[in-house]
């Protein structure tokens, strides 16, 4: 009995672990695998990731509510004459972010399932080797090896726009993408060697435990927020994303406005805010006027774009930067509603990108001037995009209104005119987001560009259906979300001010 007992303890102490490895096994299993079993392929890159999936959720079964510290520690020696080990560990922050990832995956190979036929296993070990680094990301507990996972995101990401995107200028936008990101980290890299020259090491909860000087907090904050800001991205260095998105097959849309973009946030709340607290109090009115910038230039780019993908690249700079207004209130309601508001988006996103996906795949088209009157012949299909419009448009009931609600909430302690200025946002997004469902599903069918319709099928169905069920859940019932995040954001607010 006593045996049993320290065997399951054993296993579920390792379950983090666990979850790391699945994907990057499923990746040489895929290798191993003959390129013409294509049906071989699909399936096993498929079991891999909802493995990986059910797994993500018995560790969010198995984690302890109550604690803000980090839970499912494993620890490994690397360089130890250096001082450097590898740590993995996850908190009430982190672990959304991991299930979140460990979501979108499966659903990228479902929506991929007949649109993918060239180059197959390396599309699917593409996207295993890019869960690999991302969960990685969202669960190492060391400065170094943050730096090399997060910038190693990059190169999965760069060969799916630019092998298997959509249009001619692919190769540009993977070019845009990989310089515009990994540029704004060469600083991020110089800062992490001179903290390890200053502390010994870069383990972060070690890290934790040191205080850097107000001129070094602020240099470091500098270098840091340029890295994460075009991550995010904020207004200037946002224009990678339309490009990006643009050219990326459906799939790298889901995964690039589901995930990727949460690195820049995630970055701020693990490293900036702890590590430099003095900077960030300093620099918030700087972060507040770059995002109200962005929420409301963006909102107004998206409402004369004229591609279908680029309108909702738009409005997802415009909702990351109401992220980032949340984070700066630096108080428990906002930045709670900027993490469920970034889990939000990566649901309603990747959904929308899904959609885009489904015409597309279709009708081999983005223009919006090519549809109208889905809602006659693709009932199903405008049902979902509705649900998803008002999602996008924070309707009480949906995950964004909630995290909207929370961020707005939690600035309005902070400054009254940022708030509102914020909440602009919310006003112009139903014009965009209305305005292209009007345009979509209502008026005649153009017959003279488009003879067929043909609705969702089994698969594109249950593609949509986790993400329906997340938003509503996460809307309807946010508690079972802030019960686990809440310890771990009270915990970062301590080190802050304390």
């Amino acid at each position: 009995m006593w045996y049993n007992y320290t065997f399951n303890m054993f296993n579920i102490q390792n379950l983090l672990l666990i979850i790391i490895i699945l994907p990057l096994l499923g990746s040489l299993v895929l290798s191993i695998t003959p390129f013409y079993e294509q049906n071989l392929i699909r399936s096993t890159a498929l079991n891999f990731s909802c493995l990986t999936f059910l797994l993500s959720l018995l560790l969010w079964f198995f984690f302890n509510k109550s604690l803000g510290s980090f839970q499912f520690v494993t620890k490994f020696f690397w360089i130890p004459n250096l001082n450097l080990n590898i740590v993995f560990g996850i908190d009430g922050i982190s672990i959304f972010f991991v299930i979140l990832t460990t979501l979108l995956i499966p659903l990228c190979f479902l929506t991929s399932w007949t649109s993918v036929n060239k180059n197959l296993k390396e599309f699917f070990i593409a996207f295993l080797i890019m869960e690999f680094f991302l969960i990685i990301v969202f669960c190492v507990l060391d400065l170094l090896l943050f730096y090399i996972f997060f910038e190693s995101v990059l190169i999965p990401m760069f060969l799916i726009i630019g092998v298997w995107g959509s249009r001619e200028r692919k190769i540009r936008a993977a070019y845009f993408f990989f310089l515009y990101t990994l540029l704004g980290s060469l600083l991020m890299l110089l800062t992490i060697l001179y903290v390890y020259y200053q502390v010994g090491t870069t383990d972060y909860e070690i890290l934790l435990t040191f205080t850097f000087s107000k001129t070094e907090q602020f240099l470091l904050w500098l270098a840091f927020f340029i890295s994460f800001a075009a991550k995010i991205p904020m207004v200037p260095v946002h224009l990678w994303l339309p490009e990006a998105h643009v050219e990326a097959p459906t799939s790298g849309s889901v995964i690039l406005a589901g995930i990727l973009l949460k690195l820049g946030t995630y970055g701020f709340i693990r490293f900036s805010f702890p590590l430099f607290p003095q900077a960030s109090f300093y620099f918030a009115p700087f972060v507040y006027s770059i995002s109200v910038i962005g929420i409301i230039y963006t909102s107004f780019t998206a409402i004369r774009q004229t591609d279908f993908k680029r309108i909702i690249a738009y409005t997802s700079v415009a909702h990351m930067n109401l992220v980032m207004v949340g984070l700066f209130s630096f108080n428990v309601i906002g930045i709670e509603g900027a993490i469920l508001q970034s889990l939000s988006h990566g649901f309603v996103a990747s959904a929308l990108f899904l959609i885009i996906g489904v015409v597309y795949e279709r009708h081999h088209t983005r223009m919006v001037k090519y549809y109208g009157g889905l809602v006659h012949m693709m009932p199903i299909y405008i049902f979902i995009f509705l649900f998803f419009t008002m999602a996008n448009i924070g309707l009480p009931g949906t995950s964004s209104f909630v995290g909207e609600f929370l961020i707005l909430t939690g600035s309005f302690k902070a400054n009254t005119l940022v708030t509102f200025l914020s909440a602009t946002g919310m006003v112009l997004g139903g014009c965009y987001s209305l305005w292209l469902f009007n345009r979509i599903a209502y008026g005649n069918l153009k017959t003279q560009y488009i003879q067929k319709y043909v609705d969702l099928n089994k698969r594109e169905f249950f593609t949509f259906l986790p993400l329906i069920v997340g938003t509503l859940i996460s809307g309807l019932y946010p508690e079972i979300f802030l019960n686990s995040i809440h310890m771990s954001v009270n915990m970062l607010i301590e080190l802050m001010y304390f």
